[in-house]
């Protein structure tokens, strides 16, 4: 019988002396976040929208939680789809939440507004009452759910953890600290004290988002790090093993590789976008001012719609003449149909949906081969 467990107890960091690490990497990290915005003016808003809902599919995969992009537009679309797609939205709104309210700082309050979002409706209904709240039991890496015997981390006792998240909030909101080293440190610590019952990795994940935003690295857009993160699991899991160790310096460099090549394919993405609308215009052909042509840009900002959902942000428009652009968009084959029944029918671009899988793409190949090299 297992009658002792030895847990883990990280280091206070408020103070911490922080190493200089890559500081050629974390400069060109830093420029390629910074041209992201520049090559994105004039399309920001839609964009950063398309890309926390990229970063909550990529940080919902590592946890395991994958779903058809199909079951996730419906999802997107308000639609009731399976677990793991209702997950992704909710990871989305949590990272909404948090990088939304770290304009100026980190909050322990936010952190637990966003795990709140994150795990309220989650689908183990016995995490739901844990939503919003740092846990007061044990828990742990690995070994069975049932207990800690041959797990790969056992983070601290639940006394522990308060202080050590007012102490990691502290280091969050420090200035003396290069970003992304602040970030990758910031979320190795998170994850080192595991606060919560369940949702650690994707409230970690999100916390490197909020502090590049409150250090005004992406001041209107969120990085897809998780893509690049979740393009080999194993590496990931060993940096933070690295972390956990004394080792800072592998996290920092990956993480700045990271934002470097999340930044740069999301420029590609960005170009798309400013192009779409006029590419779908000489697709369909609207006529100028009708209800089609002003359908076409609300798209970048609303991929997945009912015509409800359109009437309420065209309020100036009859709602039969909504229903006559959706129709010559899907005759035209910019928009499709994603559910079968008719009252309530959702829609996609579908241009929009592929480019999720696109970006992911390219950035999982342009991550593999840096790594590799």
């Amino acid at each position: 019988m297992l009658s002792e467990v030895r847990a883990s107890i990280p280091p206070m960091i408020a103070d911490l002396e922080v190493p200089v690490v890559s500081s050629r990497d974390l400069s060109r990290a830093r420029h390629e976040a910074t041209d992201l915005e520049r090559v994105a003016d004039g399309v920001l808003s839609p964009l950063a929208g398309f890309l926390i809902r990229m970063e909550s599919v990529a940080s919902s995969r590592i946890e395991h939680v994958e779903a058809s992009p199909l079951a996730f537009a419906r999802a997107i679309g308000g639609l009731k789809e399976n677990d793991s797609a209702m997950s992704m939205v909710a990871a989305g709104a949590a990272i909404t939440k948090l990088i939304a309210a770290s304009g100026a700082t980190i909050a322990l309050d936010e952190i637990l507004t966003a795990h709140g979002a994150l795990m309220r409706d989650d689908p183990d209904v016995t995490e739901r009452p844990y939503a919003g709240r740092v846990r007061d039991v044990q828990n742990w890496i690995g070994g069975s759910q049932h207990s800690p015997r041959n797990a790969l981390y056992v983070p601290p006792p639940p006394d522990d953890v308060p202080a050590l998240l007012r102490d990691l909030v502290v280091f969050s909101n420090r200035a003396d600290v290069e970003p992304i080293t602040q970030a990758a440190i910031a979320h190795a610590q998170f994850e080192s004290i595991h606060p919560f019952t369940d949702g650690n990795g994707r409230i970690g994940r999100a916390l490197i988002g909020a502090i590049l935003r409150r250090r005004g690295v992406t001041p209107h857009t969120v990085l897809p790090v998780a893509s690049a993160l979740a393009a080999d699991t194993t590496h990931y899991f060993s940096l933070l093993t690295a972390y956990r160790t004394g080792d800072v310096a592998p996290i920092v460099t990956d993480l700045a590789l990271s934002v470097e090549t999340a930044a740069r394919e999301a420029r590609g993405t960005a170009r798309r976008f400013a192009r779409y609308v006029e590419d779908w215009r000489e697709q369909a052909r609207p006529r100028a001012g009708s209800a089609a042509d002003r359908i076409l840009p609300v798209l970048l900002t609303l991929p997945v719609f009912t015509v409800e959902q359109l009437v309420d942000e065209l309020r100036d428009l009859p709602e039969r003449s909504v229903y006559r652009g959706v129709e010559v968009l899907a005759e035209n084959h910019i928009v499709e149909a994603v559910t079968e029944r008719v009252r309530g029918r959702a829609y996609a671009a579908m241009d929009v949906l592929d480019e999720f899988d696109d970006l992911d793409s390219r950035i999982r190949e342009r991550i593999t081969r840096l790594r590799g090299a």
